[in-house]
């Protein structure tokens, strides 16, 4: 009896650990503020790296599966993936989105700029498009699309593990950037695993099939509670913050602009119509990575049988009230683990 426990403490123990850790992504980035900052730093160093376990694996194209994807996979995915737009710079701009799509299976991404009209900071902002490429001039956020086929015959649950979140990036100082980082992950569709060439065709324009994350929203630096109140009139503290409610930009914004204050779609006037609320449909504190063992982690959607292709992007929200000036020439990590174990 006490060996066939020992085999079934064994089996169980297997079993957790191979369907531990589905994904891991880390980016390392270095930014600059939001709109009024012209300071750009490029990176030290930039890595992606994910991992697939048992009964599910990863690919950049549908058709080549393997249990690590690095980021030159990604660079190279239009190799037999010929319809891949696969952004990755090693600079990020400030951007905004309210979750929208500009055409089917892209969100409508912007830039913005603010300048200061007699002591009145006004933002425009223009459309954005994923462009393919790497490097400093491939654009001002993350993109890249991602493969992941489920065996079973049953949809599984995924969940976003302790390991996640954006970080300070080791030895760089932190302006509390990070605190305006934000990920989001398109479930464009579903074929069956004998269909790779359908999986990479398919695209969405359902906003319900957009998941927005919102990492470290309970913290804030000093500078981020002053720029909160000082530019948008918001009262915040630098620990154990609740949720800021924000709006993201969802038209373009033509000169001379729109008052910081007044950047939402009820005071934004001619703009109104140009901002959207946004309610992130997973938010993670500072310290989740500390949650205790026992605790579930956050589900955030579930992975139907056959190959499901998902676009993410990463990006720095310019409507975030820690995306200051002040913030600015720093290096944050995007770390983003799937598993399929709801607890540690």
């Amino acid at each position: 009896m006490k060996k066939q426990s020992k085999n079934k403490k064994k089996k169980k123990l297997t079993s957790l650990l191979l369907l531990c850790f589905l994904t891991i992504i880390m980016i390392s980035i270095s930014t600059y503020a939001w709109f009024t900052a012209n300071r750009t730093v490029t990176i030290s160093s930039l890595d992606v790296n994910v991992t697939a376990s048992s009964g599910l694996q990863v690919s950049v194209d549908a058709y080549n599966w393997k249990t690590v994807i690095t980021n030159a996979d990604i660079n190279t995915a239009d190799t037999v993936y010929t319809g891949a737009v696969n952004q990755v710079p090693t600079v990020l701009k400030p951007v905004s989105t309210a979750g929208t799509f500009a055409t089917s299976g892209k969100l409508a991404m912007f830039s913005g700029t603010v300048i200061d009209d007699a002591g009145d900071f006004k933002l425009t902002a223009a459309a954005l498009t994923d462009t393919k490429g790497n490097g400093v001039d491939a654009g001002d956020y993350i993109v890249f699309d991602l493969f992941l086929k489920n065996d079973s015959q049953n949809p599984v649950d995924l969940y976003l593990s302790s390991e996640s979140g954006v970080v300070n990036k080791t030895g760089s100082l932190d302006r509390g950037l990070k605190n305006a980082a934000r990920v989001a992950f398109v479930v464009e569709g579903n074929a069956l695993s004998s269909d790779p060439a359908g999986a990479q065709g398919k695209t969405t324009t359902d906003t319900n099939n957009v998941y927005i994350w919102e990492p470290n929203f309970d913290v804030h630096t000093a500078n981020g509670v002053a720029a909160a109140f000082s530019t948008y009139e918001i009262t915040t503290t630098e620990t154990g913050a609740g949720i800021i409610a924000y709006e993201g930009v969802k038209a373009p914004i033509a000169s001379p602009g729109v008052k910081l204050k007044d950047a939402n779609s009820t005071d934004g006037g001619t703009y109104a119509s140009s901002f959207q609320a946004i309610t992130p449909k997973y938010v993670t504190p500072a310290k989740y990575s500390e949650i205790a063992v026992g605790d579930d982690y956050l589900e955030i959607f579930e992975l139907a049988s056959g190959i499901t292709k998902i676009r993410i992007y990463m990006w720095v929200e310019g409507q975030d009230v820690d995306c200051e000036n002040n913030a600015s020439g720093t290096d944050i990590s995007f770390n983003v683990q799937f598993t399929l174990n709801k607890t540690k």
